[in-house]
């Protein structure tokens, strides 16, 4: 990974480069940015850019043997840590180390990818994933060895987060007192589930979410999505660029067909609940990660509804169907009601994620969204 490769962000891009040029490379770096960001992407450029053997002024040079064994997360002197559970194939004490050849591929797919996206890839069937204090334990041997070849040894460690107790206090603890030419990179998306010690021992990198532009401009120059859905998706996907590939990929989006249908059935409680029930069973036998799609693009169709209200048509990115069924939904769209369904809709995929029962959830929401927009 280059950071030529990652758009946008010419700041932070510019502000990495710089400490490295200066010989301020701060020994442990905490890549903060919300799911879909660049933070995992601007971690492996970085860590590209200080092993380098032909730094360039502002990238890499891409072609020395060090960037392209990092390019390939293959190098001797990188090591891997990120969150994993039990699978068909590994059922007992799964490490990241067991998990190297999958976590190639994937990355080299998609680096924005979220923690769902990986699960799902390795097939955890649910199983809770977490960073273990086994994990640490190798931390510490593999960091007591010197470096093979390369200048800096780097732990890439992505989402510290799911570290449990002991393994966040064996990070801490080498945290404290670092091997010579060993750099930290930790990849993050919520902080405050990290020990406050750790944080106060990273420096801390703060990766904003892509804009609109940069999104669309990936959008139609890799992926060929013709401008006008680009700027659609872009504005649908709000930030997160993963998100973003996700929706341009899907051949069919029947998200729309399914969200517009529940709603009318929520306006008709009292005619329909069996209905309502028949829904709720329906969504219920959708795979888990349609389920919370079908949620986030309600959460999109409220914003968007409350956009229309306040008469922005210039901040209305829709056309067609879905625009027709805005103009519709604003109508009993206040800020009340949006700010009780985006609660609705947010604690509907929180559950989900938590392996609560979908029939329960969606039955549940639907009566919630139903008494919030008829009362």
């Amino acid at each position: 990974m280059l950071f030529k490769e990652i758009p946008g962000l010419a700041d932070v891009k510019k502000t990495l480069i710089q400490s490295v040029q200066t010989g301020h490379i701060h020994h442990a770096q905490l890549f903060f940015g919300n799911e879909g960001s660049a933070n995992l992407a601007l971690a492996w450029a970085y860590a590209t850019y200080v092993n380098c053997e032909d730094k360039q002024p502002d990238d890499a040079c891409g072609v020395c043997p060090a960037c392209r064994k990092i390019g390939k997360l293959a190098h001797p002197d990188l090591h891997q840590i990120f969150p994993v559970a039990a699978t068909k194939k590994i059922t007992k004490d799964p490490l990241s180390e067991n998990f190297l050849p999958d976590w190639r591929l994937f990355l080299a797919g998609n680096p924005y990818a979220s923690l769902t996206d990986w699960l799902n890839y390795i097939g955890t069937e649910n199983r809770q994933p977490q960073i273990s204090a086994e994990e640490s334990r190798q931390i510490i041997q593999r960091l007591s060895l010197k470096p093979y070849e390369a200048d800096y040894k780097v732990l890439f460690m992505w989402l510290p987060e799911m570290l449990n107790i002991t393994s966040a206090n064996a990070l801490l603890k080498i945290l404290e007192e670092p091997p010579p030419k060993t750099l930290f990179l930790l990849v993050c998306q919520d902080p405050g589930r990290l020990l406050t010690t750790i944080i106060s021992r990273t420096q801390m990198v703060r990766v904003r979410s892509f804009t609109d532009q940069e999104i669309s401009h990936v959008l139609t120059t890799k992926l060929q999505v013709e401008p006008q859905r680009a700027a659609q998706i872009a504005h649908l996907a709000d930030g997160n660029l993963n998100e973003a590939i996700r929706l341009s990929n899907e051949v069919k989006n029947d998200q729309h067909e399914l969200f517009r249908d529940w709603m009318r059935l929520c306006f008709q409680l009292e005619k329909r609940l069996t209905d309502i029930v028949k829904n709720a069973d329906k969504l219920a036998a959708m795979p888990r990660e349609a389920q919370k799609n079908v949620l986030q693009y309600g959460i999109n169709m409220v914003r968007e509804s409350l956009v229309y209200t306040y008469n922005e048509p210039q901040l209305i990115r829709l056309e067609g169907e879905e625009m027709t069924f805005v103009q519709g939904f604003a109508k009993v769209i206040t800020p009340e009601r949006a700010e009780r369904l985006f609660g609705y809709f947010n604690n509907a995929i929180l559950h989900l994620e938590r392996n609560a029962s979908p029939r329960i959830v969606f039955l549940d929401t639907s009566l919630q969204v139903a008494s919030s927009i008829k009362g």
